[in-house]
């Protein structure tokens, strides 16, 4: 016996138009797609079905009660088919707790049991199905990515229950490498995830999650660079368990990607996992040993763990790849002052001022070793260059430990008052 074959995304959009054309009353529809699909689908029926009253429903992730979102829709009762878009923006880490094993309790105590667990819009679908059917005389139909169409059947059984159709569109290859592109290298860098919104980075979480999902025929390198880019978001919002995860799953796909292995490593120093990222570090620069950000962010864990000569050695490295990174000058200088090694310090720090001659805390830091040597003519030099940049060294000055040999010095007090 043949091996039925699955429908094409022309296939399943007649028959989703033959269904709506027909139907009355309540019905519920799910339809699996990409959300690029969606906006396609959604401007096809709207044509296709003209004499159809149609709306839009677009939720977002803070979206916790389906019933109130339609019901305050205009002349909702007029209605023939309501799409409602966006489901998986409130779904996905909820999904992502039970698929990747985070622990994550209930949004509400209410539900208990069962229920533990369950973002709120599907328990609320859950346990009022009934006044659904009542209420809306029309068809809704959802349109969710895979990942977020199996976890609504998962946890939302209830209400799934009442379906009247499921519509599977595969993604279309031109599509898809057209939308990976966009994601990956168009659709934002890191100073653009820096300002997002929690809300904001939710919802591109989940449309990267809708690819990966929705799309087995990705190549190895595609599926790298979407788990890539999605830590690179959770790390963003300082979600580094998730975006360790994320990574994890891109070097899966492709074992070499240094970039993977160097935020890995950033992500785990968040933690205070210090000889963990150190390791992620050493897995990147066996793939790249001139890579200087591994070489930098390695120092700083080192730095982290008291390890100063180890921590110089690996700022010296990534120096002599890009000698104007003056956060390694920097951090450089730090390590050697921890180490007592004062005139090597401020000639690191004198280096790190050629690059960036505006940072209050590199004059700060120079002024301590000064005052350290108890050189008061310099510490004062120095200190008062910080607290032209920034006051608030003129307060931290009064209390530090490296001031106490000039503490008494006339001059130094008439600088702190």
């Amino acid at each position: 016996m043949l091996e039925e074959q699955p429908l094409t995304a022309a296939e399943s959009y007649q028959a989703l138009l033959r269904s709506l054309r027909r139907k009355n009353g309540f019905n519920l529809l799910f339809v699996r797609c990409s959300p690029v699909q969606a906006d396609e689908i959604i401007r096809g029926i709207s044509q296709d079905l003209p004499n159809k009253n149609i709306q839009v429903l677009q939720l977002d992730s803070e979206t916790d009660n389906l019933y109130e979102k339609i019901v305050d829709l205009p002349n909702y009762t007029n209605l023939n088919i309501l799409f409602v878009r966006g489901l998986e923006n409130a779904l996905l880490r909820y999904e992502e707790a039970e698929s990747q094993g985070y622990f994550l309790s209930s949004q509400s105590p209410v539900y208990g049991g069962t229920w533990a667990g369950v973002p709120k819009i599907l328990g609320y679908l859950n346990l009022s199905r009934e006044r659904f059917e009542r209420q809306f005389p029309f068809t809704l139909v959802f349109l969710l990515p895979e990942f977020a169409l199996r976890y609504f059947i998962r946890r939302a059984s209830d209400f799934f229950d009442w379906y009247s159709g499921v519509y599977e569109f595969p993604t279309d290859k031109d599509i898809l490498e057209r939308e990976i592109r966009r994601l990956v290298y168009l659709d934002g860098d890191l100073d653009t995830y820096q300002q997002f919104t929690p809300q904001q980075r939710q919802e591109k979480l989940a449309e990267i999650k809708a690819y990966l999902s929705d799309s087995p025929s990705l190549d190895p390198v595609q599926t790298s660079e979407l788990w890539h880019k999605k830590g690179l978001i959770h790390a963003m919002g300082k979600e580094y368990e998730q975006a360790i995860a994320s990574y994890d799953q891109a070097l899966e796909f492709k074992p070499d990607k240094h970039e993977a292995w160097t935020n890995r490593g950033f992500a785990l120093g968040n933690l205070g996992r210090f000889e963990e990222a150190i390791a992620s570090y050493d897995q990147a620069l066996e793939i790249k040993p001139d890579f200087h950000e591994a070489w930098y962010n390695r120092g700083s864990a080192l730095d982290d763990l008291g390890r100063y000569e180890e921590a110089i050695a690996s700022y010296d490295q990534a120096l002599e790849i890009k000698p104007d990174k003056h956060e390694a000058w920097y951090n450089r200088g730090n390590a050697l002052d921890n180490l007592g090694r004062y005139e090597e310090a401020i000639a690191s720090y004198d280096q790190a001022l050629e690059i960036n001659s505006n940072d209050a805390n590199t004059y700060y830091n120079k002024a301590c070793c000064y005052g350290l040597q108890n050189n008061v003519e310099l510490a004062i030099e120095n200190l008062q260059r910080a607290i032209n940049l920034d006051v608030e060294y003129q307060d931290m000055a009064k209390t530090d430990q490296d001031f106490e040999q000039i503490r008494g010095d006339e001059r130094f007090q008439s600088l702190l008052s």
